[in-house]
């Protein structure tokens, strides 16, 4: 058991914090909230509290995302190194001594820091041609690897320079609802979900930049 007692997490969201791994700096925990799940099961229908928590557990979702089809054919096939480009390496579930953690790889900067979000680097630089191009790269790799995401958005991202160059890392949002997990293997359909959710990520982006004091909402409405 890994013993995270006296450590504070560097980053949290509402579901998930997430601690360095105390043997391996190059390593991530991340810990689900169970008040949260919790609070997010009461406040939704019988109907589906009748279907578990399971579905609302971010950990457990995150397993299933690394098993759907794009990525097993891909590391099948010997293309290990495609999947990784983008993703932070994962090595499965371990145990803490605040509960169970997914275990995977912290990205950093190549100055040893941790990877800021895409959003706060937005917020402190804008959307830089050098922050454009690496925004680039990650959509086509997307549509190569037609690996599924759920709404891309910026603080789901993370961004290095441990490259030299502007390079983007999902480190939540991986995956897909279950029926569009299902309609994976069938051909062209993944090409046409991705279309979707790059075209709503680009509006997203145009939101963070210049929103005029629009909410998302109304924004995705007049665009």
């Amino acid at each position: 058991m890994l013993d995270l007692s006296n450590q504070l997490p560097f980053a949290q969201g509402y579901n998930r914090l997430c601690y360095e791994h105390p043997l391996d700096s190059a390593r991530c925990l991340k810990i689900v909230r169970p008040e949260n799940i919790a609070a997010r099961a009461q406040r939704q229908s019988r109907l589906k509290q009748l279907l578990g928590t399971n579905r609302l557990n971010d950990n457990t979702q995150e397993i299933i995302a690394h098993n759907q089809h794009a990525i097993r054919e891909l590391l099948a096939t010997g293309l290990e190194n495609l999947v990784w480009a983008h993703l932070p390496r994962f090595y499965g579930r371990v145990q803490t001594s605040l509960g169970e953690a997914n275990d995977s790889e912290l990205i950093r900067r190549a100055d040893g820091s941790v990877a800021p979000t895409l959003e706060t680097v937005m917020q402190d630089h804008g959307l830089t041609p050098e922050l454009e191009k690496g925004i680039g790269e990650f959509l086509d790799w997307l549509k190569q690897t037609r690996i599924l995401t759920r709404n891309l958005l910026p603080h789901n991202l993370v961004v290095t320079d441990r490259s030299g160059r502007s390079q983007l890392f999902l480190v939540d949002g991986l995956g897909a609802p279950t029926i569009p997990r299902a309609l994976a293997s069938v051909p062209g359909w993944s090409s046409h979900y991705l279309d979707r959710k790059i075209d709503r990520f680009r509006k997203r982006l145009a939101w963070e930049q210049h929103s005029e004091g629009l909410s998302w909402e109304d924004f995705q409405r007049l665009r």
